[in-house]
Protein backbone atom coordinates (compact mmCIF):
# COMPACT_ATOMS: atom_id res chain seq x y z
CA UNK A 1 0.00 0.00 0.00
CA UNK A 2 1.63 3.07 -1.15
CA UNK A 3 0.84 6.44 -2.60
CA UNK A 4 2.23 7.00 -6.15
CA UNK A 5 3.54 10.77 -5.27
CA UNK A 6 6.84 9.33 -5.74
CA UNK A 7 6.91 8.06 -9.25
CA UNK A 8 8.71 10.49 -11.68
CA UNK A 9 7.08 13.27 -13.53
CA UNK A 10 6.88 12.94 -17.56
CA UNK A 11 10.13 14.75 -19.21
CA UNK A 12 9.76 18.07 -20.73
CA UNK A 13 8.15 17.74 -24.01
CA UNK A 14 10.29 17.40 -27.29
CA UNK A 15 9.33 17.99 -30.56
CA UNK A 16 8.17 14.44 -31.38
CA UNK A 17 6.13 14.56 -28.35
CA UNK A 18 2.22 14.57 -28.75
CA UNK A 19 0.48 17.86 -28.15
CA UNK A 20 -3.66 18.21 -28.05
CA UNK A 21 -2.95 20.07 -31.71
CA UNK A 22 -0.97 17.34 -33.58
CA UNK A 23 -3.97 14.60 -32.02
CA UNK A 24 -6.40 16.68 -32.18
CA UNK A 25 -8.08 15.34 -35.74
CA UNK A 26 -12.01 16.10 -35.10
CA UNK A 27 -11.76 19.64 -33.82
CA UNK A 28 -15.19 20.76 -34.72
CA UNK A 29 -17.13 17.77 -32.36
CA UNK A 30 -14.99 18.43 -29.78
CA UNK A 31 -17.09 20.04 -26.55
CA UNK A 32 -15.79 23.55 -25.67
CA UNK A 33 -13.48 22.88 -22.83
CA UNK A 34 -10.88 20.96 -25.74
CA UNK A 35 -11.00 23.55 -27.69
CA UNK A 36 -9.64 25.88 -25.50
CA UNK A 37 -7.09 22.56 -24.07
CA UNK A 38 -4.88 22.66 -27.47
CA UNK A 39 -1.85 23.56 -27.96
CA UNK A 40 -1.03 22.15 -24.53
CA UNK A 41 1.18 18.66 -23.33
CA UNK A 42 -0.60 15.78 -22.95
CA UNK A 43 0.73 14.04 -19.81
CA UNK A 44 2.12 10.04 -20.45
CA UNK A 45 2.09 7.71 -17.96
CA UNK A 46 4.08 8.73 -14.47
CA UNK A 47 3.09 12.24 -15.05
CA UNK A 48 2.40 14.02 -11.24
CA UNK A 49 -0.61 16.88 -12.19
CA UNK A 50 -3.74 18.79 -10.77
CA UNK A 51 -6.58 16.43 -11.47
CA UNK A 52 -10.88 17.94 -11.07
CA UNK A 53 -13.03 15.41 -9.41
CA UNK A 54 -16.45 15.11 -10.35
CA UNK A 55 -17.20 18.04 -7.96
CA UNK A 56 -14.74 20.31 -9.10
CA UNK A 57 -11.89 20.46 -6.98
CA UNK A 58 -8.57 19.43 -7.48
CA UNK A 59 -6.88 16.91 -6.65
CA UNK A 60 -3.07 15.75 -7.29
CA UNK A 61 -2.65 12.42 -9.04
CA UNK A 62 -0.54 10.36 -10.79
CA UNK A 63 -1.46 9.29 -14.11
CA UNK A 64 -1.14 5.11 -14.31
CA UNK A 65 -2.66 4.17 -17.40
CA UNK A 66 -3.85 5.74 -21.04
CA UNK A 67 -6.46 4.77 -23.10
CA UNK A 68 -6.52 5.86 -27.08
CA UNK A 69 -9.83 6.27 -29.19
CA UNK A 70 -9.26 6.91 -32.89
CA UNK A 71 -5.38 7.26 -32.31
CA UNK A 72 -5.47 9.64 -29.47
CA UNK A 73 -5.04 9.40 -25.74
CA UNK A 74 -8.80 10.21 -24.78
CA UNK A 75 -8.94 8.76 -21.15
CA UNK A 76 -6.15 8.42 -18.40
CA UNK A 77 -6.21 6.34 -15.37
CA UNK A 78 -5.07 8.23 -12.60
CA UNK A 79 -4.02 7.37 -8.60
CA UNK A 80 -4.98 10.52 -6.24
CA UNK A 81 -2.06 10.79 -3.97
CA UNK A 82 -2.18 10.05 -0.61
CA UNK A 83 -6.31 8.34 -0.75
CA UNK A 84 -6.47 5.20 -1.39
CA UNK A 85 -6.74 3.14 -4.40
CA UNK A 86 -10.60 2.95 -4.18
CA UNK A 87 -10.92 6.30 -5.50
CA UNK A 88 -8.63 5.47 -8.66
CA UNK A 89 -10.82 6.24 -11.96
CA UNK A 90 -10.50 6.58 -15.69
CA UNK A 91 -10.97 10.53 -16.14
CA UNK A 92 -11.81 12.37 -19.76
CA UNK A 93 -8.37 14.84 -20.90
CA UNK A 94 -11.17 17.39 -19.57
CA UNK A 95 -10.65 16.33 -16.25
CA UNK A 96 -7.26 17.58 -16.64
CA UNK A 97 -5.54 20.68 -15.83
CA UNK A 98 -3.55 20.88 -18.25
CA UNK A 99 -2.29 24.50 -18.14
CA UNK A 100 -0.96 23.84 -14.77
CA UNK A 101 0.73 21.02 -16.09
CA UNK A 102 2.42 22.76 -18.61
CA UNK A 103 3.72 25.72 -16.24
CA UNK A 104 5.41 22.67 -14.15
CA UNK A 105 7.25 20.74 -16.95
CA UNK A 106 8.55 24.72 -18.18
CA UNK A 107 9.72 25.28 -14.96
CA UNK A 108 7.38 28.60 -14.70
CA UNK A 109 5.11 29.17 -11.92
CA UNK A 110 2.54 26.61 -10.84
CA UNK A 111 -0.69 26.49 -8.95
CA UNK A 112 0.17 23.06 -7.63
CA UNK A 113 -1.33 23.38 -4.25
CA UNK A 114 1.15 20.29 -3.37
CA UNK A 115 3.70 23.12 -3.81
CA UNK A 116 2.48 25.63 -1.28
CA UNK A 117 4.42 25.91 1.99
CA UNK A 118 2.28 24.44 4.43
CA UNK A 119 2.68 25.53 8.97
CA UNK A 120 5.15 23.56 10.89
CA UNK A 121 3.38 21.26 13.30
CA UNK A 122 4.01 18.63 15.27
CA UNK A 123 2.37 16.07 14.47
CA UNK A 124 2.97 12.48 16.96
CA UNK A 125 2.54 8.62 16.17
CA UNK A 126 -1.14 9.03 17.84
CA UNK A 127 -2.29 11.63 15.28
CA UNK A 128 -0.98 10.05 12.19
CA UNK A 129 -2.49 6.89 12.64
CA UNK A 130 -5.22 8.57 13.47
CA UNK A 131 -5.38 10.59 10.22
CA UNK A 132 -4.43 7.23 8.48
CA UNK A 133 -7.24 5.69 9.62
CA UNK A 134 -9.92 8.04 9.56
CA UNK A 135 -8.89 9.50 5.84
CA UNK A 136 -8.02 5.51 4.71
CA UNK A 137 -4.73 6.37 3.95
CA UNK A 138 -2.73 3.38 2.59
CA UNK A 139 0.76 2.37 4.55
CA UNK A 140 4.20 3.39 2.51
CA UNK A 141 6.36 0.69 1.98
CA UNK A 142 9.12 2.05 4.22
CA UNK A 143 6.06 1.35 7.20
CA UNK A 144 6.38 -2.50 6.28
CA UNK A 145 8.36 -5.12 7.23
CA UNK A 146 10.34 -6.75 4.14
CA UNK A 147 8.13 -9.88 3.43
CA UNK A 148 4.77 -7.46 3.99
CA UNK A 149 6.48 -4.97 1.57
CA UNK A 150 6.91 -7.33 -1.34
CA UNK A 151 3.87 -9.17 -1.16
CA UNK A 152 2.29 -6.06 -1.43
CA UNK A 153 4.58 -4.59 -4.11
CA UNK A 154 3.36 -8.02 -6.28
CA UNK A 155 -0.45 -7.25 -5.00
CA UNK A 156 0.08 -3.72 -6.45
CA UNK A 157 1.26 -4.79 -9.81
CA UNK A 158 -1.04 -7.55 -10.41
CA UNK A 159 -3.92 -5.68 -9.57
CA UNK A 160 -3.06 -2.10 -10.50
CA UNK A 161 -5.81 -0.73 -12.77
CA UNK A 162 -9.47 -1.90 -12.61
CA UNK A 163 -11.24 -2.21 -16.07
CA UNK A 164 -15.02 -2.24 -15.05
CA UNK A 165 -16.29 0.72 -13.66
CA UNK A 166 -19.44 0.21 -12.62
CA UNK A 167 -21.73 -2.62 -12.04
CA UNK A 168 -25.14 -3.31 -12.13
CA UNK A 169 -26.84 -5.37 -9.63
CA UNK A 170 -30.32 -5.87 -9.12
CA UNK A 171 -31.86 -2.01 -8.65
CA UNK A 172 -28.42 -0.69 -7.93
CA UNK A 173 -26.30 0.62 -10.11
CA UNK A 174 -22.80 0.54 -8.16
CA UNK A 175 -18.87 2.09 -8.93
CA UNK A 176 -16.53 -0.55 -8.65
CA UNK A 177 -13.69 0.17 -6.32
CA UNK A 178 -10.98 -2.22 -7.39
CA UNK A 179 -9.63 -4.92 -9.91
CA UNK A 180 -11.16 -8.16 -9.96
CA UNK A 181 -10.16 -11.35 -11.98
CA UNK A 182 -13.55 -11.71 -14.14
CA UNK A 183 -12.72 -13.54 -17.30
CA UNK A 184 -10.75 -11.06 -19.76
CA UNK A 185 -13.93 -10.46 -21.97
CA UNK A 186 -15.78 -9.72 -18.86
CA UNK A 187 -13.30 -7.79 -17.05
CA UNK A 188 -12.24 -5.54 -19.37
CA UNK A 189 -15.74 -4.17 -20.43
CA UNK A 190 -16.32 -0.84 -18.92
CA UNK A 191 -19.79 -1.86 -17.38
CA UNK A 192 -20.89 -5.21 -16.01
CA UNK A 193 -24.39 -6.43 -15.15
CA UNK A 194 -24.59 -9.34 -12.11
CA UNK A 195 -28.07 -11.47 -11.44
CA UNK A 196 -28.48 -10.32 -7.85
CA UNK A 197 -30.00 -13.36 -7.73
CA UNK A 198 -27.19 -16.05 -8.58
CA UNK A 199 -24.47 -13.84 -9.16
CA UNK A 200 -24.13 -14.91 -12.89
CA UNK A 201 -21.95 -11.74 -14.52
CA UNK A 202 -22.95 -10.71 -18.02
CA UNK A 203 -21.53 -7.92 -20.67
CA UNK A 204 -24.66 -6.76 -21.78
CA UNK A 205 -27.99 -5.07 -20.73
CA UNK A 206 -29.68 -7.40 -22.78
CA UNK A 207 -28.85 -10.72 -21.50
CA UNK A 208 -29.41 -9.88 -18.11
CA UNK A 209 -33.09 -8.91 -19.19
CA UNK A 210 -33.47 -12.27 -21.10
CA UNK A 211 -31.30 -14.11 -18.64
CA UNK A 212 -34.16 -16.57 -16.68
CA UNK A 213 -32.90 -17.22 -12.64
CA UNK A 214 -34.84 -19.76 -10.72
CA UNK A 215 -33.19 -18.67 -7.44
CA UNK A 216 -34.49 -16.29 -5.24
CA UNK A 217 -32.42 -16.45 -2.33
CA UNK A 218 -28.69 -18.23 -1.56
CA UNK A 219 -28.64 -21.87 -2.67
CA UNK A 220 -27.79 -22.42 1.16
CA UNK A 221 -29.31 -22.93 4.55
CA UNK A 222 -31.67 -20.27 6.42
CA UNK A 223 -30.09 -20.23 10.13
CA UNK A 224 -31.26 -16.75 11.15
CA UNK A 225 -34.50 -14.79 10.63
CA UNK A 226 -35.58 -11.86 12.45
CA UNK A 227 -38.13 -10.00 10.49
CA UNK A 228 -36.70 -8.62 7.29
CA UNK A 229 -33.36 -9.98 8.00
CA UNK A 230 -31.84 -13.29 6.83
CA UNK A 231 -28.88 -14.75 6.76
CA UNK A 232 -27.57 -17.94 4.87
CA UNK A 233 -24.74 -20.41 5.09
CA UNK A 234 -23.29 -21.72 2.63
CA UNK A 235 -20.80 -24.43 1.74
CA UNK A 236 -17.77 -24.10 -0.72
CA UNK A 237 -17.76 -27.36 -1.76
CA UNK A 238 -21.56 -27.78 -2.07
CA UNK A 239 -22.14 -24.59 -3.83
CA UNK A 240 -18.94 -24.30 -5.71
CA UNK A 241 -20.18 -21.89 -8.58
CA UNK A 242 -22.32 -19.62 -6.49
CA UNK A 243 -19.24 -18.87 -3.30
CA UNK A 244 -17.19 -18.61 -6.85
CA UNK A 245 -19.04 -15.68 -8.42
CA UNK A 246 -19.60 -14.29 -4.60
CA UNK A 247 -15.81 -13.58 -4.55
CA UNK A 248 -15.55 -12.65 -7.98
CA UNK A 249 -18.23 -9.81 -7.34
CA UNK A 250 -16.59 -9.40 -3.60
CA UNK A 251 -13.20 -8.56 -4.90
CA UNK A 252 -14.93 -4.68 -6.58
CA UNK A 253 -15.29 -3.41 -3.51
CA UNK A 254 -12.31 -5.11 -1.93
CA UNK A 255 -8.23 -4.77 -2.56
CA UNK A 256 -7.03 -7.38 -0.51
CA UNK A 257 -8.83 -10.49 -1.15
CA UNK A 258 -6.90 -13.65 -2.96
CA UNK A 259 -9.85 -16.34 -2.40
CA UNK A 260 -11.31 -16.13 -6.09
CA UNK A 261 -11.73 -19.95 -6.73
CA UNK A 262 -10.52 -22.31 -4.02
CA UNK A 263 -13.65 -22.30 -2.08
CA UNK A 264 -14.28 -25.96 -1.07
CA UNK A 265 -12.35 -24.92 2.71
CA UNK A 266 -14.54 -22.17 3.36
CA UNK A 267 -17.71 -21.60 4.56
CA UNK A 268 -19.89 -17.93 3.22
CA UNK A 269 -22.28 -16.42 5.36
CA UNK A 270 -24.51 -14.28 3.57
CA UNK A 271 -26.54 -11.66 4.66
CA UNK A 272 -29.77 -10.26 2.91
CA UNK A 273 -32.51 -8.65 3.76
CA UNK A 274 -36.10 -10.29 2.43
CA UNK A 275 -39.31 -8.23 0.77
CA UNK A 276 -41.89 -10.30 -1.79
CA UNK A 277 -39.85 -10.80 -4.30
CA UNK A 278 -37.14 -12.52 -2.35
CA UNK A 279 -34.07 -12.36 -0.17
CA UNK A 280 -31.91 -9.72 -1.95
CA UNK A 281 -27.82 -9.86 -1.27
CA UNK A 282 -26.64 -6.90 0.92
CA UNK A 283 -23.15 -8.78 2.59
CA UNK A 284 -21.61 -11.45 3.49
CA UNK A 285 -18.40 -13.01 5.71
CA UNK A 286 -16.19 -16.07 4.67
CA UNK A 287 -14.41 -18.28 7.27
CA UNK A 288 -12.08 -21.58 6.86
CA UNK A 289 -14.09 -24.69 7.94
CA UNK A 290 -10.92 -25.72 9.93
CA UNK A 291 -8.40 -22.42 10.72
CA UNK A 292 -5.05 -23.13 12.12
CA UNK A 293 -5.02 -19.75 13.95
CA UNK A 294 -8.72 -19.78 15.25
CA UNK A 295 -10.08 -17.39 13.04
CA UNK A 296 -13.61 -17.18 12.97
CA UNK A 297 -13.83 -14.65 9.79
CA UNK A 298 -11.74 -13.89 6.74
CA UNK A 299 -13.51 -12.38 4.69
CA UNK A 300 -16.19 -9.63 5.03
CA UNK A 301 -18.40 -7.30 2.72
CA UNK A 302 -21.15 -5.01 2.94
CA UNK A 303 -21.73 -3.79 -0.62
CA UNK A 304 -21.74 -0.23 -1.13
CA UNK A 305 -25.37 1.12 -1.24
CA UNK A 306 -26.08 -0.79 2.18
CA UNK A 307 -23.24 0.60 4.42
CA UNK A 308 -24.07 3.06 7.17
CA UNK A 309 -27.22 0.66 7.98
CA UNK A 310 -25.09 -1.37 10.97
CA UNK A 311 -24.81 -4.21 8.54
CA UNK A 312 -21.16 -4.54 8.65
CA UNK A 313 -21.57 -4.61 12.74
CA UNK A 314 -24.07 -7.28 12.49
CA UNK A 315 -21.97 -9.79 10.63
CA UNK A 316 -18.94 -9.17 12.54
CA UNK A 317 -21.39 -9.38 15.94
CA UNK A 318 -22.84 -12.89 14.26
CA UNK A 319 -19.44 -14.38 13.56
CA UNK A 320 -18.62 -14.08 17.37
CA UNK A 321 -22.14 -15.40 17.97
CA UNK A 322 -21.43 -18.50 16.24
CA UNK A 323 -18.01 -18.56 17.75
CA UNK A 324 -19.94 -18.80 21.08
CA UNK A 325 -21.77 -21.43 20.04
CA UNK A 326 -18.74 -23.59 19.20
CA UNK A 327 -17.05 -22.62 22.51
CA UNK A 328 -14.40 -21.13 20.41
CA UNK A 329 -12.28 -17.82 21.13
CA UNK A 330 -11.78 -16.20 17.56
CA UNK A 331 -10.33 -13.51 15.69
CA UNK A 332 -10.66 -12.27 12.32
CA UNK A 333 -8.19 -12.90 9.68
CA UNK A 334 -5.06 -10.43 10.03
CA UNK A 335 -4.29 -7.90 8.84
CA UNK A 336 -7.56 -6.21 8.08
CA UNK A 337 -8.51 -3.63 5.70
CA UNK A 338 -8.75 -0.38 6.67
CA UNK A 339 -12.58 -0.23 7.00
CA UNK A 340 -12.44 -3.63 7.99
CA UNK A 341 -10.14 -2.00 11.22
CA UNK A 342 -12.44 0.78 12.07
CA UNK A 343 -15.25 -1.91 12.69
CA UNK A 344 -13.83 -4.16 14.27
CA UNK A 345 -11.81 -1.76 16.75
CA UNK A 346 -15.64 -0.19 17.15
CA UNK A 347 -17.14 -3.38 17.94
CA UNK A 348 -14.68 -4.46 20.02
CA UNK A 349 -14.62 -1.33 22.20
CA UNK A 350 -18.61 -1.74 22.55
CA UNK A 351 -18.73 -4.85 23.94
CA UNK A 352 -15.59 -4.69 26.12
CA UNK A 353 -16.83 -1.67 27.58
CA UNK A 354 -19.90 -3.25 28.22
CA UNK A 355 -18.30 -6.27 29.61
CA UNK A 356 -16.49 -4.54 32.00
CA UNK A 357 -19.28 -2.17 33.43
CA UNK A 358 -21.39 -5.38 33.94
CA UNK A 359 -19.00 -6.97 35.45
CA UNK A 360 -18.61 -7.02 39.74
CA UNK A 361 -14.79 -7.49 40.90
CA UNK A 362 -11.30 -7.73 39.14
CA UNK A 363 -11.25 -8.36 35.62
CA UNK A 364 -8.28 -9.88 33.94
CA UNK A 365 -7.82 -10.03 30.62
CA UNK A 366 -8.28 -13.63 30.21
CA UNK A 367 -11.62 -13.63 32.19
CA UNK A 368 -12.85 -10.75 29.66
CA UNK A 369 -11.60 -12.97 26.71
CA UNK A 370 -14.12 -15.91 28.18
CA UNK A 371 -16.86 -13.79 28.55
CA UNK A 372 -16.83 -12.21 24.95
CA UNK A 373 -15.22 -14.66 22.86
CA UNK A 374 -12.38 -12.03 21.92
CA UNK A 375 -8.99 -13.45 21.67
CA UNK A 376 -6.54 -11.63 24.35
CA UNK A 377 -4.59 -10.07 21.95
CA UNK A 378 -7.60 -8.31 20.38
CA UNK A 379 -8.56 -6.84 23.74
CA UNK A 380 -4.98 -5.53 25.15
CA UNK A 381 -5.09 -3.99 21.80
CA UNK A 382 -8.24 -2.28 21.84
CA UNK A 383 -7.84 -1.86 25.54
CA UNK A 384 -4.19 0.46 24.88
CA UNK A 385 -6.38 2.47 22.01
CA UNK A 386 -8.17 3.68 25.05
CA UNK A 387 -5.43 4.07 27.69
CA UNK A 388 -7.05 1.32 29.77
CA UNK A 389 -4.66 -1.27 30.69
CA UNK A 390 -1.12 -0.68 32.18
CA UNK A 391 1.81 -3.52 31.36
CA UNK A 392 2.39 -4.29 34.80
CA UNK A 393 4.78 -7.01 36.09
CA UNK A 394 5.17 -9.17 33.48
CA UNK A 395 1.15 -9.32 32.23
CA UNK A 396 -1.32 -6.45 31.11
CA UNK A 397 -3.48 -5.18 33.88
CA UNK A 398 -6.87 -3.47 32.80
CA UNK A 399 -7.12 0.06 34.96
CA UNK A 400 -10.24 1.42 34.90
CA UNK A 401 -12.68 3.30 37.18
CA UNK A 402 -16.32 3.76 37.16
CA UNK A 403 -16.19 7.06 36.07
CA UNK A 404 -13.37 6.80 33.75
CA UNK A 405 -16.19 3.39 32.23
CA UNK A 406 -18.58 5.67 31.74
CA UNK A 407 -16.75 8.28 30.13
CA UNK A 408 -15.86 6.16 27.86
CA UNK A 409 -19.66 4.91 27.13
CA UNK A 410 -20.34 8.11 26.34
CA UNK A 411 -17.90 8.65 24.15
CA UNK A 412 -18.85 5.23 22.55
CA UNK A 413 -22.59 5.72 22.59
CA UNK A 414 -23.00 6.68 18.89
CA UNK A 415 -21.34 3.48 17.89
CA UNK A 416 -23.63 1.37 19.72
CA UNK A 417 -25.53 -1.09 17.15
CA UNK A 418 -27.64 -0.48 14.66
CA UNK A 419 -29.05 -3.66 14.67
CA UNK A 420 -28.88 -6.19 16.93
CA UNK A 421 -28.35 -10.34 16.57
CA UNK A 422 -31.09 -12.01 18.14
CA UNK A 423 -29.31 -15.03 19.56
CA UNK A 424 -33.10 -16.55 20.17
CA UNK A 425 -33.35 -16.33 15.97
CA UNK A 426 -29.99 -18.38 15.54
CA UNK A 427 -31.27 -21.91 14.09
CA UNK A 428 -27.15 -23.27 14.17
CA UNK A 429 -25.87 -26.42 16.19
CA UNK A 430 -22.54 -25.62 14.56
CA UNK A 431 -20.33 -25.95 11.16
CA UNK A 432 -21.79 -28.58 8.81
CA UNK A 433 -18.54 -30.67 8.51
CA UNK A 434 -18.55 -31.43 12.47
CA UNK A 435 -22.63 -31.65 12.72
CA UNK A 436 -22.14 -34.61 9.94
CA UNK A 437 -18.86 -36.04 11.93
CA UNK A 438 -20.18 -35.49 15.46
CA UNK A 439 -17.29 -33.03 16.39
CA UNK A 440 -18.56 -30.55 18.74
Amino acid sequence: KTSRGRMASAELPTADSPTLQETDKETATQPAEDQVSRHLPIPNVGATLQVNWTDGTPHLATVISVRERHGNPSEFYVHYQDYDRRMDEWVPLSRLQLEDYRRTLTGGDSTNAAEQPEPERKVTRHMKRRHDEINHVQQSYADMDPITAQLEKEHEKLTKIKYINMVQFGQYEMQAWYFSPYPEEYGRCPKLFVCEWCLKYMQFARTLLDHQCALRQPPGREIYRKGRVSVFELDGRDHKLYCQNLCLFAKLFLDHKTLYFDVEPFLFYVLCEVDAHGAHVVGYFSKEKESLDNNNLACILTLPPHQRKGYGRFLISFSYELSRIEKRIGSPEKPLSDLGRLGYRSFWSWVILNALRDFHGQMSVATLSELTYITPEDIVSTLQSMNLVRYWKGQHVICVTPRLLEEHLGAHRDKAPKLDVDVRAIRWAGPPHRRLTGDA
